[in-house]
C-alpha cells in the first residue's frame, strides 16, 4: 500500500509564499507588455490623459498605419524587415556552427593545451577592446559597410560556448567509446552523436542568439554607411526620431502611440518563433549548469 506523506504547516506556507510571489512576478511582467499592444492601438490624446491602461477606448490603427505609410516608408520597411530576417537567419546559423564547434573541441579530455585556451577564451570574458578598437577592426578587415560587420563580430559567445561545453562533458563517454569501435571518427562523433543528443541546448541558444540579431541596431548604426543597407530595428528607430523632429516643428504626429507601435512591430516576429522553440528552451535553459 502507497503511504501518502501529507505536508507539514510550514510546508504549505511556504508554497503558498512561493505561488503568491510568483503570481505577483508574472503580473509585473506581462502588465506592461499588455499595455505596450494597447497604448499602439489607443490615440495620442488617451496615452498623455490616462497613466495606464489595458484597453484602449478609442482604438485606431494610425501608429500603424503611419509605420507603413511614411513617404515610402512602407517598401523601406518591407527591405528592412527582409534584411533582418536574413541577418538574423545567417547570424544565428554562424553563432551555433562556432559555439558548437569550439565547444566540443574544448570538452574533449585527450586535447593538447586544453586549459590555455580555456583560459583565453576566459580572458575575453573579463577584457574586451571596446567600441572603437571594434570599429577600427572591421574597417581594416573590410567589413565596414556590408553585412558581414552585423554577424562576424559576434560570431561566437564565451559565455555561452562555456555553457555548451559542459553540457558536451555530460554526454556519456560509453557513446562515443562505441562509435570509435564502429569506426566512426571525430568530426562522426561530433555529427551523429554530440549534436542530434544536444537539440534542447541548440534551441536554446540559437534563440538567444536570434534575439541578439534580430534587436541590434546600435552594431548597423555603427558599420553602415548605406541607408539602403539598414536593418528593421534601425528603421524602426530612425522612424521614431523622424516623427519627434516633426511633433517638435508643430507637425501634430502620435508620437507616444507610434513609439508603443514601434515596440510590437519589433517585438512580434521572435514572438511568433518562440512557440516552435519553446519545447527545447525548457529542457534546455539548464544545460550544463550542473558540471563545469
Amino acid at each position: 500500500m502507497i503511504s501518502i506523506k501529507r505536508k507539514s504547516l510550514g510546508d504549505i506556507v511556504m508554497d503558498v509564499v512561493i505561488y503568491f510571489l510568483l503570481t505577483v512576478l508574472a503580473v509585473l511582467m506581462v502588465i506592461p507588455f499588455i499595455y505596450v499592444i494597447a497604448a499602439s492601438f489607443a490615440t495620442e490624446t488617451e496615452i498623455l490623459s490616462r497613466p495606464i491602461f489595458l484597453i484602449p477606448e478609442e482604438p485606431t490603427l494610425d501608429a500603424y498605419k503611419r509605420i507603413f505609410d511614411m513617404e515610402d516608408m512602407g517598401a523601406t520597411v518591407i527591405r528592412s524587415l527582409g534584411i533582418s530576417i536574413g541577418v538574423t537567419a545567417v547570424g544565428t546559423i554562424i553563432n551555433l556552427f562556432f559555439t558548437t564547434t569550439m565547444a566540443y573541441g574544448l570538452s574533449r579530455r585527450d586535447l593538447y593545451g586544453k586549459k590555455v585556451l580555456l583560459n583565453m577564451v576566459l580572458f575575453t570574458m573579463v577584457f574586451n577592446g571596446g567600441m572603437i578598437p571594434t570599429f577600427l577592426v572591421v574597417k581594416a578587415l573590410g567589413m565596414y559597410d556590408t553585412y558581414a560587420a552585423l554577424i562576424l563580430p559576434g560570431a561566437i559567445s564565451a559565455y555561452n560556448m562555456l555553457i555548451v561545453r559542459n553540457f558536451f562533458m555530460e554526454l556519456p563517454a560509453g557513446l562515443e567509446e562505441a562509435a570509435s569501435i564502429d569506426g566512426c571518427t571525430d568530426i562522426g562523433i561530433f555529427v551523429k552523436i554530440a549534436l542530434p543528443l544536444s537539440l534542447p541546448c541548440l534551441a536554446t541558444f540559437g534563440l538567444f542568439y536570434a534575439v541578439g540579431h534580430w534587436n541590434n541596431y546600435f552594431g548597423a548604426l555603427l558599420y553602415l554607411a548605406d541607408s539602403t543597407k539598414y536593418p528593421f530595428q534601425l528603421v524602426l528607430r530612425n522612424m521614431v526620431m523622424i516623427t519627434q523632429e516633426d511633433t517638435l516643428d508643430g507637425e501634430d504626429l502620435p508620437q507616444e502611440t507610434l513609439k508603443m507601435a514601434v515596440i510590437v512591430v519589433g517585438t512580434v516576429p521572435i514572438l511568433i518563433v518562440y512557440p516552435f522553440l519553446q519545447k527545447y528552451f525548457a529542457a534546455g535553459v539548464m544545460v550544463g549548469a550542473i558540471k563545469g
